[in-house]
């Protein structure tokens, strides 16, 4: 009979028995993923891997699929036009608000809550380690969080019209479309290594490497 799950010291659930809980990055880091260190941390391997993660599970119309970088830049757009005066440190938040899923890929939200905490705590602990990382609060202030939450229901709100294959009555059913989301805004998926480089781009304008 396998071990009973236990919290280790900042949280994270590991089993009893040794294994294997990193993962190699091109960059040469081995991030732990249920124990995180900022100091693995290298903003050239998120930008690769969310590159590389499709948004709706690859399920989108187009070349490409939608990319996770994609839809972050697109995220901290939507950041920067409804709160025009947010200091630009919290746009760099709106950026890295899906840099988890670098390591542990982009799942549908049912999947999510089908999964439950233990999902989350690793996600949580990821994003902690990014923040710190990049000279960001572990947990950012609520009217921050508020506001990347609005901006990423809008962007989720297009994918899912112009790209998911929704209905704007099914998208309804199941989503948020927040005020102010704009129709005349024209999603068109890019190739992986032009998504890592409108990451990076927006990531060094945003002032991410002087962290």
């Amino acid at each position: 009979m396998p071990e009973p799950l236990k919290s280790n010291s900042r949280g994270a659930r590991r089993t009893q028995q040794p294994g294997r809980a990193w993962q190699r990055m091109l960059s040469g880091r081995r991030l732990d993923i249920l124990d995180p260190s900022p100091m693995d941390v290298e903003i050239i391997d998120i930008a690769h891997g969310l590159a590389r993660v499709s948004r709706w599970n690859g399920q989108t119309k187009g070349l490409y699929p939608m990319s996770v970088a994609q839809h972050s830049v697109m995220v901290e757009r939507f950041v920067s036009q409804n709160a025009p005066k947010l200091d630009t440190r919290w746009r760099l938040a709106a950026l890295l608000h899906d840099a988890p899923e670098y390591v542990i890929g982009d799942m549908i939200t049912p999947f999510k809550y089908a999964l439950g905490g233990i999902y989350r705590e690793i996600e949580s602990h990821l994003c902690e380690a990014i923040h710190i990382r990049f000279g960001l609060p572990a947990v950012l202030p609520e009217p921050v969080s508020k506001a990347i939450k609005r901006a990423d229901r809008m962007a989720a709100w297009l994918e899912a019209t112009q790209l998911a294959g929704f209905s704007k009555e099914d998208a309804a059913k199941i989503l948020q479309r927040p005020r102010g989301t704009p129709d005349e805004f024209r999603l068109r998926p890019v190739a992986p290594q032009q998504a890592a480089e409108m990451f990076l781009k927006r990531f060094r304008l945003l002032g991410g490497e002087r962290s």
